[in-house]
């Protein structure tokens, strides 16, 4: 996928104010977009959805906990069990055994949040969907007895014999809040950069008072309001403070020099 600096594209909106005169469908939709990108930044880059295929990486459960009891090169290390029949066997390279479940999962790791699968593709066949699930937080687990492959030709293409692809989406989805939050913004943009706006992008940004015949208005500071991570507008700011309520950049994540994530396949504009 290509490097992603904003929403994949313009949130919907349910806009609840006139559009100004001798404004497009065109200039609608692209401030639509930048309304998009903002709130999308100032909630933690973390809405979707958004399409992606990866090409997943099998990793074993004990790779690095028993590196004495490897078995050859490429292989991973394995180690020796009982299982639930009382039969003996090498630790599976697929998944572990945990506390709730009585056997072990075949799964792999997707980069979440996980919205929907549209394709699992193994080796050029399409798994139906009674096939597998998607377990939180982002394991696609094997649900038809089979396990998925140990390795593939990275070099080959998507569908050929011997590669294994993913196509999802992944990013939160939007609910009733962010819509209404976005379509405020976007009406507060479009009064704005309107031919005759006076607000939004066309604002004074330095002015904080105003005093006309008798009557004073003083108004906050709009740097002040924007570096807390707000807009200033009502709708947009309760929705943001309810999603973000520590104003995080960016959504949080783990690293590990242990944990092989899968290959993401480059998608060029």
């Amino acid at each position: 996928m290509s490097l992603q600096i904003g929403p994949c594209e313009a949130w919907p909106t349910e806009l609840c104010c006139t559009i100004p005169e001798g404004m497009d469908a065109g200039d609608v939709e692209r401030w639509t977009l930048v309304a998009s990108n903002i709130l999308w930044g100032l909630s933690g880059r973390r809405w979707g959805p958004c399409p992606v295929t990866v090409r997943p990486c099998r990793q074993s459960c004990l790779d690095g906990a028993f590196p004495s009891f490897q078995t050859g090169a490429g292989t991973g290390p394995w180690i020796p069990y009982i299982g639930a029949d009382g039969r003996w066997r090498n630790a599976s390279v697929c998944g572990c055994k945990s506390d709730c479940s009585c056997g072990e999962l075949c799964e792999v790791y997707l980069p979440g949040p996980v919205y929907d699968v549209g394709e699992v593709n193994v080796g050029g066949e399409v798994l139906l969907p009674e096939q597998y699930r998607v377990d939180a937080p982002g394991k696609l687990t094997r649900v038809d007895g089979e396990c998925w492959p140990m390795c593939q030709d990275l070099a080959a293409p998507p569908g050929a014999p011997g590669t294994f692809t993913v196509a999802y989406r992944w990013g939160l989805p939007l609910d009733a809040a962010a819509i209404a939050a976005v379509s405020e913004l976007t009406c507060h943009l479009l009064k704005g950069c309107a031919p005759a706006g006076s607000c939004g992008c066309k604002s004074n940004r330095n002015l904080t008072r105003v005093v006309r015949q008798g009557v004073e208005m003083e108004m906050p500071d709009p740097t002040l309001i924007y570096s807390e991570g707000r807009t200033g507008l009502p709708m947009a700011d309760m929705w943001l403070a309810m999603v973000n309520p520590y104003r995080l950049t960016s959504p949080s994540r783990v690293y590990s020099p242990d944990f092989a994530r899968p290959r993401v396949q480059q998608q060029w504009p």
